[in-house]
C-alpha cells in the first residue's frame, strides 16, 4: 500500500519539477516572457496548495485509495492536455489539472504513516517516504532532458502521462480500502474550514506556516526553474549536461530526508536544526547566484551542497506533528502542506517577476533571483524564531474539542 501510494507521489514530484527541463522549449515555441514562465511553473503548485483542505476531508471520508485514484485521474487528463496543448492558455490549464490531481499524493502517505506508526518513528519513516517519492525528480533530470533535446518538450509530458497511467493502475489494484473514521461520517466542507480556522488561532501556527511557505518553495524554485538557466547561460552547458547537474541535485535531495530523519534531535533541538538548515540554504543559494568568475565544478559542488542540506525540511513535518494534539494533526499537516505549495506558487511567480524587472533594465537576472530566494529564507527564519511558540496547546485542543463535537 505504501509503495503504491509512494509511486503516485513520485509522479507528482516529476510533474512539479518538470518546468526546469521544458521551460526553454515552451518559451521558444510560444514566445513567452520570464514572468509568463514563472506563472507556468507556479500554476501546478497554486492549484496543488489550494486543494489541500478538500483533500484532507476526502481522505477522512473516503480513504486513501479512492481519494488518490479519483484525484490522480484528473492529473492524467492534465498530462494529456499539456502534451497536446496548442497554445499557452491550454498548457496552463493542463498544469492546473496536474496540480489538482496530484494534491493528495504526499498527504495520503503522510497521514497513513502518522496513524500507522508511533510518533518516535514518524520522522524517520516520513524521511524514507519523501526520499523514495523523490525518485520522480530523477526522471526530470538527465532522462527527460535527453527526451526534450532529441524530440521535444511535449514528448516529456507524454512519457510522464503514460507512467502516470501505470501508477494509477497499480494503486487501483494494490491499495486496499481502508476503513474510514467512524466519527467522520457527518463531516462537511463547512465544518472542515471552521476547524481549520481554529487551528490558525494557535500561537505556534503563524511561525510554522511562514517558514513552511518559504523553505521548500525556495528549493523547488531553484531545482524546478532557475538551475537550468544558470548552467546554460553561465557555463554554456547543453541541456543534457545541465540535466546531469540536476540529476546530482535530485540524488542529493533523494537521500537527504533519510539522513535528517534518522538524526532527528527531538523536540528540544529540532527547531534549532530547522533554522540552521534554512540559513545554510540561504547562504549557499546566494553564493551560487553570485556571478564571480569560477569554474563550473564549483557551481556543481554548491548545487550538490544545497541538495544535501535540503533534508532539514522533513523536520518541519515532525515539528508540526509534535505541535498539535493527535485529534487535529491531520488538519494541521494539511494546512502546513497547503502553505508549502502556495508558497511555491508565490515564490516562483515572484522570482519570474524579479527576473523580468532586471532583464528590462539590461542586466543578467540570475543573481537577483538567487538573492531574492536567500532574503526570503532569512526573513522567514527570523519570523519563525520571533513569532510565539505554543506555551500551551489550548487553542489546538479547543479545535480538537470542536471537531469531536461537530462530528
Amino acid at each position: 500500500m505504501v509503495a503504491a501510494l509512494t509511486s503516485i507521489f513520485a509522479m507528482s514530484q516529476a510533474y512539479r519539477t518538470l518546468p526546469a527541463i521544458v521551460a526553454n522549449g515552451i518559451e521558444a515555441e510560444f514566445h513567452l516572457s520570464a514572468e509568463a514562465i514563472g506563472f507556468f511553473a507556479g500554476a501546478f503548485h497554486l492549484s496543488f496548495g489550494l486543494m489541500q483542505l478538500f483533500v484532507g476531508v476526502a481522505l477522512d471520508r473516503y480513504g486513501p485509495k479512492w481519494t488518490v485514484c479519483v484525484f490522480f485521474s484528473v492529473a492524467v487528463l492534465g498530462g494529456v492536455l499539456c502534451a497536446a496543448a496548442p497554445n499557452f492558455t491550454l498548457l496552463n490549464i493542463g498544469q492546473i489539472l496536474l496540480g489538482v490531481g496530484s494534491a493528495p499524493a504526499f498527504l495520503a502517505v503522510l497521514l497513513f504513516t502518522a496513524h500507522a506508526f508511533p510518533p518516535n518513528r514518524f520522522t524517520s519513516i516520513s524521511g524514507y517516504v519523501m526520499s523514495f517519492g523523490g525518485l520522480g525528480m530523477l526522471a526530470t533530470a538527465t532522462p527527460l532532458a535527453f527526451v526534450v533535446q532529441v524530440w521535444s518538450w511535449r514528448a516529456s509530458f507524454a512519457l510522464l502521462t503514460i507512467a502516470s497511467i501505470l501508477a494509477l493502475a497499480a494503486a487501483l489494484i494494490v491499495v486496499g480500502d481502508r476503513p474510514r473514521r467512524p466519527d467522520a461520517k457527518t463531516e462537511t466542507l463547512g465544518s472542515a474550514f471552521r476547524q481549520a480556522a481554529l487551528l490558525f488561532t494557535a500561537p505556534q501556527t503563524a511561525g510554522i506556516l511562514v517558514l513552511g511557505a518559504i523553505t521548500y518553495s525556495s528549493l523547488l524554485a531553484l531545482r524546478g526553474l532557475w538551475i537550468v538557466p544558470l548552467f546554460v547561460q553561465r557555463h554554456d552547458f547543453t541541456l543534457v549536461q545541465t540535466g546531469n547537474v540536476v540529476l546530482l541535485l535530485s540524488v542529493a535531495m533523494l537521500f537527504s530526508p533519510m539522513l535528517f530523519g534518522r538524526m532527528d534531535p527531538g523536540v528540544r533541538w529540532r527547531r534549532h536544526v530547522i533554522v540552521g538548515g534554512a540559513l545554510s540554504s540561504a547562504l549557499l543559494i546566494l553564493i551560487l547566484g553570485w556571478a564571480a568568475p569560477r569554474p563550473s565544478g564549483m557551481d556543481i559542488v554548491l548545487t550538490l551542497a544545497i541538495g544535501l542540506v535540503s533534508g532539514f525540511i522533513i523536520l518541519q513535518y515532525a515539528d508540526v506533528r509534535a505541535s498539535y494534539p493527535g485529534e487535529v494533526v491531520g488538519r494541521a499537516l494539511a494546512i502546513f502542506t497547503m502553505a508549502m505549495f502556495l508558497g511555491v506558487a508565490l515564490v516562483q511567480w515572484l522570482t519570474g517577476l524579479v527576473a523580468g524587472f532586471v532583464i528590462a533594465r539590461g542586466h543578467e537576472p540570475l543573481f537577483a533571483v538567487h538573492a531574492t530566494l536567500a532574503l526570503l529564507l532569512i526573513a522567514a527564519s527570523a519570523a519563525f524564531v520571533a513569532l510565539p511558540r505554543a506555551a500551551t496547546n489550548a487553542p489546538a485542543a479547543a479545535a480538537a474539542a470542536v471537531i469531536r463535537e461537530g462530528e
